[in-house]
């Protein structure tokens, strides 16, 4: 009983740490980013956005209403002197970096923009670190697509090869280089800790991102159109985007201590029984939604010329479970319920923007009191 409840304080501190702590939060217009600003807001934390204006309609921000909850900054990463001038009249102490180029198909698009965005934005982002005094802790989010996959069925750990076949995913890895050249050569000299954080496929309500898969599906049966599906039999460690978020701030607050075995790489990623295939995720969807029907795109020919996109990605978070204590707590059935919840509310009424931050809130409460109930 005595680790059961020295365990709770621990939780109720770790909550109790976001109050009122001034957060610089890059890539708040996002997806990942538009939940992290209102988890941050319920914790009661003060959180400067910065990030480009978001580049889907609809989009989270907008229907969440997350320009309510902080001070939005819209500006560009590639932008060095805005950025560092964002970041000194946030006052932050606390740097948790998400905006990125975070699209593979994209990559294959656009990689110059790629890799301006997510290599030279980070590298403009850590120099904006050392000219703001009040920094203490920097986190880096980057990508599972970091590693060299080499399709294994093991998970990746931390101290695999990075790598990547296409552009983002050499990005990402160039992105971890860089950061560990910086922590080496800047940061841990001035007394701040930087880590990065590598997270698996998340899925959730408000995501419209072109080119994936459930934002993919849920376009097409809101038009009643059959779902395209490229690769139905690629394995994906598919997670609730609240479960890497409640781990990327457990790992900031690790940071902000001093304790220098926290600046290193960490992954976020589900239980194996999580990994499901393309396919079965789409069917699971159908089930939850009451209808909906899928067929075979021409990129899943072997004869055909598409971009390459890798079968087999599975993360290995067994240092991030031991050395932080971090569990997910949503099983996949589960976090595909919320996300199909989410999105039926959303399309009942789009335009109710009060109604839908509700949703929202309710859901990040309900993954809270999961939290506290099964912490061990």
């Amino acid at each position: 009983m005595a680790k059961r409840q020295g365990s709770l304080e621990s939780l109720v501190n770790e909550f109790s740490f976001w109050r009122d702590r001034r957060v610089f939060l890059t890539g708040h217009t996002g997806f990942k980013g538009g939940w992290l600003a209102l988890l941050l807001h319920r914790l009661g934390a003060q959180v400067t956005g910065y990030a480009l204006a978001t580049d889907t309609t609809p989009s989270l921000f907008a229907a969440a209403g997350v320009d309510q909850v902080l001070d939005s900054r819209l500006d560009d990463l590639r932008d060095d002197t805005a950025l560092t001038t964002a970041m000194q009249d946030s006052h932050s102490e606390v740097v948790i970096h998400m905006a990125a180029q975070a699209l593979v198909r994209r990559g294959y698009a656009a990689p110059t923009e790629t890799y301006a965005t997510n290599v030279m934005g980070t590298v403009n982002l850590l120099e904006a670190v050392r000219h703001c005094p009040t920094v203490r802790a920097v986190l880096v989010v980057t990508s599972d697509k970091c590693y060299d996959n080499q399709e294994w069925a093991r998970g990746y750990r931390e101290d695999d090869t990075l790598g990547g076949h296409d552009p983002y995913s050499s990005s990402k890895a160039c992105v971890e280089l860089a950061v560990q050249s910086w922590r080496k050569s800047f940061l841990a000299t001035a007394g701040i800790a930087v880590a990065t954080a590598r997270a698996g496929n998340v899925i959730g309500g408000g995501d419209w991102a072109e080119d994936r898969l459930l934002p993919d599906v849920v376009r097409a049966l809101v038009a009643g159109q059959p779902v395209a599906i490229r690769h139905p039999d690629a394995i994906r460690p598919w997670q609730h985007v609240l479960e890497p978020l409640a781990g990327y701030l457990t790992l900031a607050r690790q940071l902000c201590t001093g304790d220098g075995q926290y600046a290193a790489a960490w992954n976020f990623g589900p239980d194996d029984d999580s990994a499901w295939p393309v396919a079965k995720v789409v069917d699971r969807v159908f089930h939850l939604w009451g209808q909906g029907s899928r067929t075979l795109t021409a990129q899943d020919d072997t004869r055909s010329h598409a971009p390459h996109e890798a079968h087999w990605l599975k993360l290995d978070a067994s240092k991030t479970r031991r050395a932080l204590g971090w569990q997910p707590r949503l099983p996949l059935e589960t976090a595909l319920a919320w996300s199909v919840d989410w999105y039926r509310a959303y399309y009942d009424d789009p335009a109710d923007s009060t109604r839908i931050r509700a949703m929202t809130e309710r859901q990040i409460e309900h993954y809270l009191a999961l939290k506290v109930e099964g912490h061990e």
